[in-house]
């Protein structure tokens, strides 16, 4: 059955917003690395990226839900392409100094927000809530294909040819895609209760919803911790790719590709892996494989280890992502659906800057080894902990009560 031309568009724009941004997210590390190898600064244009997720994530689910929201996905889109193209300019004039590359990352960061939390949410208004699944399935896979098994090692080839170039293409591909999205049909205005009242009025009544929803909470909450400890490890890979694994500029952009293939796996498989195994057992072991194959990339020095381990990362991580995206989008209410994503948001997307200062302090204090170390052990202690909640007969009785 097909998803319809509407959803084609969608996925479409999303593939290639996600190319522009999977060679942004590549290059300004390396470009960050032109001037410094001190671990705190390499990983504080990371933490410039994450901390809007801390900081403005509830508002930005309340402006989801009172605002059009394919409107607002074209119009942060637009923003991002205005923020490269300034970046794209400073680069080529050889004026990107720290502090201009820190406040780009941040702005980037506040449109990302807006931007994805609306992108969550524009789902069930363009897919039948059976098709969820599948849906999620095809958007995060065309992500990562685009974001990381693309884009991410296009992004370094071109920075290694000339730096503003990796920046050009994502303002392009930015620009594009906003201009894609304001072709999807349907109707997004959003529900009048929603524009009812003031804005922290709503925040409160999304953030009461999701922690009184024990499910919910508990897969905010471990996602959150999952998200500080890879944030922790990612903030300081191209260090650990340069030093360790002794790979060039290009060298570390194909790193990149390893994940991204398991997670184009993951996205195709999601459905069929949760299937024979049982959705709670299949987000557990994800969980535990995770931090597993986390632990084995800080023993290594291997490139075809780390290769082989990061692509294990990217088929669980994605499972978990596909399952626990359509879980939200077929339990929470529709009107809700901005301020609860929002919140789920804040706690699992809030701990990343968190993480990146932690990976740079125990990258600088421990070594680079550090920080995978401690994210393995962490993922399987959390797996263990979740026990009580995530199960099956938690997750049927979520379903079961969820809203028609």
């Amino acid at each position: 059955m097909s998803l319809g031309p509407d959803f084609r568009k969608l996925w479409t724009a999303s593939t290639i917003s996600n190319l522009g941004d999977g060679a942004r997210v590549t290059a300004l590390p390396l470009l960050v690395a032109t001037v410094t190898r001190d671990p705190a600064l390499v990983s504080g244009v990371v933490l410039a990226t994450r901390l809007p997720w801390l900081l403005f994530a509830l508002v930005g689910g309340a402006i989801a839900d009172r605002m059009n929201r394919r409107r607002l996905m074209a119009g942060m889109q637009a923003i991002r392409c205005g923020l490269m193209t300034v970046l794209t300019i400073a680069v080529l004039g050889d004026a990107s100094s720290l502090p201009l590359v820190y406040t780009i990352a941040f702005l980037l960061g506040v449109a990302e927000v807006l931007f994805d939390i609306s992108a969550v949410s524009i789902l069930p208004a363009i897919v039948e809530r059976d098709r969820l699944e599948k849906a999620n399935g095809r958007l995060l896979g065309a992500e990562i294909a685009a974001n990381e098994f693309v884009g991410g090692p296009l992004g370094a080839l071109l920075f290694a040819s000339a730096r503003s170039l990796p920046f050009g293409l994502s303002a392009f591909a930015f620009g594009a895609a906003g201009l894609l999205i304001t072709r999807v049909g349907g109707s997004f205005e959003p529900d009048s209760t929603s524009s009812a009242g003031t804005v922290w009025r709503d925040i409160r009544e999304g953030l009461s919803w999701l922690l009184q929803h024990r499910l919910i909470r508990t897969l905010a909450m471990m996602v959150g911790v999952m998200n500080m400890m890879w944030t922790a490890s990612y903030s300081i890979l191209v260090l650990f790719a340069l030093e360790r694994l002794g790979v060039g500029e290009v060298g570390f952009g194909l790193l990149i590709v390893p994940v991204a293939l398991g997670s184009v796996i993951g996205s195709l498989l999601a459905d069929r892996i949760a299937r024979p195994l049982g959705t709670a057992p299949t987000l557990l072991m994800s969980v535990v494989v995770m931090g597993l194959a986390q632990f084995g990339i800080g023993l290594t020095t291997s490139v075809a280890a780390f290769v082989a381990l990061s692509f294990v990362i990217g088929v669980v991580n994605m499972t978990w992502n596909v399952i626990t995206v359509s879980l939200r989008q077929s339990i929470i209410p529709d009107h809700l659906l901005g301020r609860i994503n929002s919140v789920y948001r804040l706690l699992a997307w809030g701990t990343m800057p968190i993480g990146a200062a932690l990976g740079g302090f125990l990258a600088s204090t421990f070594g680079l080894t550090s920080p995978y170390f401690v994210g393995g052990v962490v993922g399987v202690a959390l797996a263990i902990a979740a026990l009580p909640v995530i199960n099956t007969r938690s997750l049927e009785r979520a379903r079961a009560e969820a809203p028609l």
